[in-house]
């Protein structure tokens, strides 16, 4: 970074994830795994490594212990120079009650930004998958000059109702900030396109707050980043937005540069999957200029014997595909497919055994699961939901944690 900030980056994982149930019953929103050996959670740490924003302070609260185990095991800086990741749980600092909402959960964890003394505050989600420099939006958020910068991503307006749509005039500043609106409004440059919010905000230090603390003596408000501080900036003129198309990242192909995905249902989370295993992937995870860091699993190479395959499909260490066809799919570690089953479009994770003649077919299994031989899973929905497993409304089945699929 070329000038010398303090910057302090707050990492929000405390969210239920409700939309991604089952996947969230034993564990965080941002400690789901992903493509294979990864967990939401590295994403957004990769880019803050990278970065060279070493501060981090991970906000928890729900069902946190596994990524709390995951960032103890994976994520260590050297302390010589100051930096850190520390996951933060919900401690009731400013009376008896866990957090409210997003904005609230940075108010009762006002210390690290008392301690810190930074002299800019980056606020970032935990479940989102993409490569950002995020250092380059503080250097924008400093040529700006205003107390907020939020980073926008270019969508389709006639996609842009799903989103929080940010209507910006001269100089990027933010004129209104508008939770899906029925008739979004187009860019300057680009009439067709809007700007969506990415979730991920810049604050100078002081004026960020203070207005958590006016936000906080505000019973009327719901305590949110999205829903009130960032409306608050706005209505003062102090808020920016920072074009993520503008956002360079080392080794990015045209394909995959400005990839950004919400993750926040199964069938988004899906179809962010299938991102992965084509020839020409939209998101790319084999860029080493700006590596996906996690803790590898301490297992043998994958193996595949009695002529078994995998075609377009990502396979991690430890497992074997034994006589089986995998397509489409990602396999997290030490997943077993034996003789003449068949695996497509599918997600495993780590530790499921898929007996022979069976089929497992755009279905998601958590950790552990079994299918018997000759059971099928993902083939008939209605089956499925007899069975008791989520369907989502694309026909993606989800078999949870240690279950067994039987014939």
């Amino acid at each position: 970074m070329s000038r010398r900030l303090n910057v302090l980056s707050i990492v929000l994982a405390g969210g239920e994830g409700k939309r991604l149930l089952p996947l969230t019953e034993d564990r965080a929103k941002p400690a789901v795994p992903f493509g294979g050996t990864y967990r939401l959670i590295d994403f957004v740490l990769s880019n803050l490594a990278n970065s060279d924003l070493t501060k981090i302070a991970v906000l928890t609260q729900y069902k946190s212990h596994s990524m709390d185990r995951h960032i103890s095991q994976t994520w260590r800086f050297s302390t010589l120079l100051g930096s850190f990741v520390a996951t933060v749980p919900a401690q009731q600092r400013t009376g008896k009650q866990w957090y409210m909402g997003s904005a609230d959960a940075i108010y009762q964890s006002m210390n690290l930004i008392n301690d810190e003394k930074p002299d800019c505050v980056v606020v970032l989600g935990a479940d989102n998958i993409y490569r950002m420099d995020v250092r380059a939006m503080v250097e924008a958020h400093m040529d700006a000059g205003r107390g907020l910068t939020v980073a926008g991503i270019r969508v389709p307006r006639s996609q842009a109702s799903a989103f929080g749509i940010i209507d910006a005039g001269p100089e990027n500043k933010i004129e209104r900030f508008l939770e899906k609106p029925a008739d979004p409004p187009g860019l300057i440059d680009s009439p067709e396109e809007s700007f969506a919010s990415m979730g991920n905000y810049c604050f100078t230090t002081k004026a960020f707050v203070d207005m958590l603390q006016t936000d906080a003596a505000d019973d009327s408000s719901k305590h949110d980043m999205g829903g009130n501080i960032v409306p608050s900036f706005v209505k003062s003129g102090e808020a920016t937005v920072y074009d993520f198309t503008q956002n360079l990242v080392p080794g990015a192909t045209e394909k995959d540069r400005n990839y950004w995905r919400d993750v926040g249902t199964i069938d988004a989370y899906h179809e962010a999957h299938m991102d992965l295993v084509s020839v020409d992937p939209e998101f790319n995870l084999y860029n080493d200029h700006w590596p996906i860091l996690t803790y590898q699993a301490q297992l043998p190479p994958a193996k595949f014997v009695l002529r078994g395959t995998a075609e377009d499909s990502i396979v991690s260490n430890g497992c074997i595909i034994s006589g089986g066809d995998v397509d489409r799919s990602v396999l997290s570690p030490d997943v077993v497919v034996d003789k003449w089953a068949k695996v497509e479009e599918s997600i495993l994770y780590t530790g499921v055994r898929i007996g022979r003649n069976s089929v497992v077919r755009r279905a998601i299994l958590d950790k552990n699961v079994v299918v018997e031989e000759g059971a099928e899973v993902g083939v008939d929905r209605e089956r499925d939901i007899a069975r008791g497993y989520y369907v989502s409304d694309n026909g993606v089945t989800v078999v949870p944690k240690d279950g067994r699929v039987d014939v």
